[in-house]
């Protein structure tokens, strides 16, 4: 570790410089620096990683997210990095893409048919395309798929090139933000890649589950544990005769076939075009079978979805671990797997902070509008956000209802507003033409199936749909769907590009208390600390979201609020 250090150096190597990486863990380290590269062959390439963070602080490069899973397992505090892959997403507006296609776009090749391997080519090296099997860069351009599934690291001496290849597809990517939006855009590169190292954190550490709670929720749901299937059978049943027992006697009716529901519904005057839960809720009093079946679909969702076997699948030491991504697709907001993101509200006195531990809850305050400030530069807009509730000033200058207001504001942002928020939304255009016109500006580009970009550069694609040839109904329809989606995409994606400039400064400022981030939903951050550093914690938090708000915020007067409070259980920050 100590050559691979003095290496780099000796090469000038400083806090912030951009340095490739390639590591295998039982083989070696490659690292690459402008003109420069060098294989180390050993058993521990973490151990050498750590002491370049430690001493250097570069801003490591690497090809995808399996470099920050391993430097997450080991509990590396990798403070700059730069995903090619993650800002590939964020260049080419794809929720999925690979290190062939992302080259294949960097370097403008074709990716209609990219080099694929068969069963034997990693053994059979043999160089048929005419090129060095040793160069991972094939004649025509693309790179090889034997590289990509795995020779980058046979023999290690391929390390330092892999390295540097993958530095070399952040240059031409560092170069294709600048011309898109200069410092701001490389600014969000950095942030997303820094985003999808705390992802990697998030799977592996886990959030922090108090199973015995969990258990007595879920059984208050459903029971306790069935014994054996037709036990499981029974139960079902039993939880579908709760319902069932308030009809006249009828047809048999299959509480998870919407049909039957909307059937059954019928037999007691409630009809619907649907059987949606916000609009079951509007005939709770109607008849008792309305409310006995919302109560059942809780019900359900914990058995089919949270219930024992989820418990037994996700939870192992105390933390429920799931898959976690930086971007989700269009509006790059971060996701989880195994119910991180959908988790039911009546499981979350379940999440608990471990003994000696607190939570230190964050929840943004109207994100979404303020963001619609910031990019849009609208003064009578921007004024508002110095309002807790932004919404009550807004409602005193359009003359309506706080809830009106909100209802405007938001279907503006939507393309969703009809009612008698439809007349609000018009004094909304007349008190705030610079918000209103950037989004009629957006939706303007959907409706002409024009990609669009976030504030921070994102592309966020437009859809083509081919059976509109002919049919004006339907031409319109989808136009409109694009409109509406553009100005979704493009306030969703700003909000998510602060939210995650906020998470990366928060992980940044509480790692030296031994405090993490175990979860990030959207605008609420949850932060594990030990319960001594719970103040520190707070602040570092609410400081953190000053400091994310001058970093990316175009508009220094926006002003973006967060309720941030200690907690013992999740369940504690609703209504506190």
């Amino acid at each position: 570790m100590d050559a691979a250090l003095d290496w780099l150096a000796g090469l000038g190597v400083a806090r912030g410089t951009r340095v490739g990486v390639a590591l295998h863990p039982e083989r070696g380290i490659g690292l690459a620096v402008e003109g420069n590269e060098r294989a180390f062959p050993t058993d521990d390439p973490l151990a050498t990683l750590a002491v370049v963070e430690a001493r250097l602080g570069p801003r490591w490069v690497w090809w995808d997210r399996s470099t920050a899973d391993h430097v997450a397992e080991r509990g590396i505090a990798v403070v700059r990095c730069w995903d090619v892959l993650t800002v590939q997403r964020l260049i080419a507006g794809r929720y999925r893409t690979s290190i062939a296609r992302s080259w294949a776009e960097l370097r403008g090749l074709p990716t209609d048919s990219l080099p694929t391997m068969g069963q034997l080519d990693l053994l059979d090296q043999t160089g048929d395309d005419g090129g060095d099997p040793d160069d991972p860069v094939r004649p025509d351009g693309h790179l090889r798929p034997e590289w990509i599934a795995g020779g980058w690291a046979a023999p290690s001496s391929r390390l330092a090139r892999w390295a540097a290849i993958a530095r070399s597809a952040a240059g031409i990517q560092w170069s294709t933000l600048d011309e898109r939006g200069g410092d701001r855009a490389i600014s969000t590169a950095h942030g997303e890649s820094a985003a999808e190292l705390l992802c990697a954190e998030l799977s592996f550490e886990g959030l922090p589950v108090d199973v015995v709670r969990a258990e007595e929720i879920i059984a208050a749901a459903i029971g306790p544990r069935p014994t054996s299937e037709s036990d499981a059978d029974a139960r079902r049943r039993a939880r579908d005769d709760e319902v069932l027992r308030h009809l006249e006697p009828g047809p048999s009716v299959d509480l998870r076939n919407p049909a039957d529901v909307k059937a059954m519904l019928r037999r007691v005057a409630v009809d619907v075009p649907d059987t949606r839960a916000w609009r079951l809720e509007q005939h709770r009093d109607r008849h008792p079978v309305v409310a006995a079946l919302l109560h059942w679909r809780k019900g359900e969702r914990i058995a089919t979805t949270y219930g024992y076997r989820w418990l037994d699948e996700h939870v192992h030491g105390g933390r429920l671990r799931g898959e976690w991504t930086s971007s989700d697709g269009a509006a790059g907001r971060m996701t989880a797997s195994a119910g991180l993101h959908n988790l039911p509200g009546e499981l979350r006195p379940a999440v608990a902070a471990e003994p000696g531990h607190v939570f230190v809850h964050a929840d943004l305050g109207q994100i979404e509008p303020r963001v619609l400030a910031a990019v849009s530069g609208d003064p009578a807009l921007i004024a508002a956000t110095a309002d807790d509730d932004m919404y009550h000033p807004v409602a005193v200058r359009l003359g309506v209802g706080r809830d009106i207001a909100k209802v405007a504001v938001l279907g503006a942002m939507y393309g969703a507003t009809t009612g008698e928020s439809a007349h609000a939304l018009r004094r909304l255009e007349r008190e705030y033409p610079a918000a209103m016109g950037f989004l009629e500006r957006l939706a303007d580009a959907g409706r002409a199936g024009t990609d669009i970009h976030t504030f921070g550069g994102r592309r966020v694609r437009m859809w083509v749909d081919d059976r509109v040839e002919g049919d004006i109904d339907r031409a319109r329809r989808v136009a409109a769907a694009r409109g509406r989606f553009a100005r979704n995409a493009a306030i969703q994606g700003a909000a998510a590009e602060l939210f995650k400039v906020w998470a990366v400064i928060v992980r940044a400022r509480i790692a030296p208390m031994g405090a993490r981030i175990v979860l990030c939903l959207h605008d609420e951050l949850l932060v594990h600390a030990p319960a001594a550093r719970a103040a520190a914690a707070v602040d570092a938090v609410r400081d953190a979201l000053a400091e994310a708000a001058f970093r990316w915020s175009p508009q220094p007067d926006v002003r973006f609020v967060a309720d941030v409070r200690p907690v013992a259980r999740w369940s504690d920050a609703k209504g506190g």
